[in-house]
């Protein structure tokens, strides 16, 4: 009883913070005389959602996808790589260094790179978003299959286990706190890569449409947009919090 009254008051805490901020925001516009251009009202963004002319279905749909499938393609990939790792060390030592350089390249300037490789699209938006997010998940993962007992992981082998048995009978029960707390940062910088890939080049989604309208300075679409971009965000990253009350008991849960 008392756990679920704390955890009804935090959801209390975060909507009135949101609701704070909304107030906010129509008092800043509105006792300040603030120009539309510059800053819209709440009431002339939620306009804007209406509007037919901005095609906003198809652009949350492109823009999802790209978030999601870069995402879900970097979860699969650092977790595969991290496994490899704990498996062969010669194989560690050899990617590693080198995948550490690759992620110390700005993903800006690989932007017109990829666009050459693959032109414009939900491909290359993807792997924008797939590039920033990876290496967090391989990190987080990388540790938590370290952290298992040795004598666990040596018991197991000695019953003749194979290493799919190790892998998901001891192996990823234990690396699921780690795996989540990489998760949660791959979901906040999947957003992020979307949208740059968006910037750099694209024809369709919402940072294409925030620079379209950012020509007639149509600053209710542009916050509009915003505002799609981080619910899309906060869906994946919700996704993510839901998977791992089902998955991980709270007292191994990451912080």
């Amino acid at each position: 009883m008392e756990r679920s009254r704390d955890t009804l008051s935090r959801y209390a805490l975060a909507a009135l913070a949101h609701l704070a901020l909304l107030a906010a925001w129509y008092l800043f516009v509105t006792l300040g005389h603030v120009p539309k251009f510059v800053m819209p009202s709440p009431q002339a963004t939620l306009a804007a959602a209406f509007a037919d002319h901005y095609s906003w279905w198809t652009n949350v749909a492109v823009t999802a996808t790209e978030i999601y499938l870069g995402y879900f393609l970097a979860l699969a990939v650092g977790v595969a790589l991290a496994l490899a790792f704990t498996w062969s060390k010669t194989l560690e030592a050899f990617f590693m260094p080198l995948l550490v350089s690759i992620n110390m390249i700005p993903k800006v300037a690989l932007g017109p790179l990829i666009i050459v490789w693959f032109k414009y699209g939900v491909l290359p938006n993807s792997i924008m978003a797939f590039s920033i997010c990876v290496f967090p998940i391989l990190l987080t993962t990388a540790r938590g299959l370290r952290e298992i007992e040795p004598e666990l992981l040596d018991l197991v082998r000695s019953l003749r286990g194979s290493r799919w048995q190790l892998f998901t009978k001891i192996q990823l029960p234990g690396a699921l706190p780690y795996i989540f707390s990489g998760m949660k940062v791959g979901a906040i910088l999947a957003v992020a890569g979307a949208i740059v890939g968006e910037f750099l080049g694209s024809d369709k989604g919402l940072g294409y449409l925030m620079l379209q309208v950012q020509v007639t300075l149509d600053t209710p679409a542009m916050f509009m947009a915003v505002i799609y971009i981080t619910l899309l965000g906060v869906l994946l990253y919700g996704l993510v919090l839901a998977l791992e009350h089902l998955l991980v008991p709270k007292d191994a849960r990451v912080d």
